[in-house]
């Protein structure tokens, strides 16, 4: 049964990457199909970023009312509500309107399974699990290109919203598998508001290096495609499939980094992705054809792959198991908003300057997220030596 609830909450994971990769692989037909600039991508985006925040804000609560399980579920279900909301969406304002309801359930479900598995799982459950999310968003893009082939955008997600329905039903009918775990209530939590986390010394470091890294992944996501149609002059069809490239990258790399993250630790990974993925970016400063780009792309989705988890998983032990459940929910409300406001900001400035700036855009947020990353890392370690020498002065 253990065994059993962790392919579950992978599952899980899985079903929040579905829907992840569908704009962005379907953008440069779904804008011409709906007649906006190519630019409105950003204002999707961002809709559903403004859920995702609200319900990463909330999450902590909700899940202390419900349980995991419950608001696991219950999201999974509004995201699938959501797809084929879009699938039959045949003006820009509809595709709005069910932005919300995405956005609503993948940020309650995010907050609530990282803090679950940050908390109870060991580091390559987190990069495993992230993994799997991989997979969703691998497997959409060539869904998308198969519906542009052969039919149009709304039945790519037709067909994402059948497979995510299809997982709800799966977890709601295995909702007492949940109850095999009961570590759960181990560590009594706190709750406490973004002011009140912002007095925790270095969790403003932490929220900022969270916002940078996410405003960075976002953008080579969302804006694949586009860049290989605007830059490197590739058809619409086939730049849908090439987004998977930064997908694919990512999720072998996570792959691979769960059998060596509880050996070297999460601060280690994150130096190394780092390395990685400006390794990554250089490769698109180059001056070549298209096939130069993709492996530039393969190889920053490799270099992002721990940084997102490994950053999740450290914070229980930087800042205390019983802070982390309102400190992640604050945590993935501070991604949200790089998710939301800096993918459309280049959408903007690449229709000003050319979408060539992408990796001179992407390397400024990746400075930002390792220099406060090692801050929070710096801080939360002179914190807790802090915390020992009071103790070890209490007991002599």
């Amino acid at each position: 049964m253990y065994s059993l609830l962790l392919a579950l909450i992978y599952l899980a994971f899985i079903s929040l990457g579905l829907p992840d990769s569908l704009l962005g692989s379907g953008w440069p037909t779904i804008h011409t199909d709906l007649n906006v600039p190519v630019s409105y991508m950003g204002i999707v985006s961002m809709v559903i970023s403004v859920g995702t925040i609200v319900s990463s804000f909330i999450s902590d609560k909700l899940t202390q009312k419900f349980g995991t399980r419950i608001v696991t579920v219950v999201s999974v279900l509004l995201t699938a509500v959501a797809l084929f909301g879009f699938s039959f969406a045949t003006k820009f304002w509809m595709l709005i309107v069910f932005a919300v309801p995405y956005g609503l359930g993948a940020g309650a479900v995010d907050a609530a399974l990282n803090n679950y598995v940050a908390l109870h799982y060991k580091a390559r459950h987190m990069s495993w699990l992230h993994c799997l999310w991989g997979v969703g968003t691998i497997v959409s893009p060539f869904v998308m290109s198969y519906a542009l082939t052969n039919s149009t955008w709304h039945d790519g997600y037709r067909i994402v919203g059948y497979i995510q329905l299809g997982i709800a039903l799966l977890l709601l009918v295995t909702l007492p598998v949940w109850k095999v775990n009961k570590r759960a209530e181990i560590t009594p939590q706190k709750h406490f508001g973004l002011l009140g986390a912002l007095k925790i010394r270095g969790v403003p470091f932490l929220l900022i290096g969270f916002f940078a890294y996410c405003a960075a992944e976002a953008t080579a996501m969302n804006w694949a495609s586009t860049y290989f149609v605007a830059v490197k002059g590739v058809s619409a069809e086939q730049a849908a499939q090439l987004a998977s490239l930064f997908y694919i990258g990512m999720t072998v790399g996570r792959f691979l980094s769960g059998f060596i993250t509880d050996k070297l630790g999460d601060r280690k990974m994150i130096i190394i992705g780092t390395v990685i993925l400006t390794c990554g970016i250089v490769t698109l400063l180059i001056p070549a054809p298209a096939v130069v780009a993709m492996i530039g792309f393969v190889v920053i989705g490799f270099g992002c792959a721990p940084i997102y988890p490994c950053i999740i998983h450290s914070t229980p032990k930087n800042f205390g198991a019983e802070n982390s459940g309102s400190i992640i929910g604050i945590q993935m409300a501070s991604a949200y908003v790089g998710t939301t406001f800096i993918p459309p900001l280049f959408g903007l400035l690449g229709r000003l300057l050319g979408f060539e700036i992408m990796p001179i855009y992407l390397a400024v947020f990746v400075v930002l997220m390792i220099t406060m990353t090692e801050l929070t890392f710096r801080v939360a370690k002179k914190n807790n030596l802090e915390k020992t020498g009071e103790s070890d002065n209490g007991i002599l």
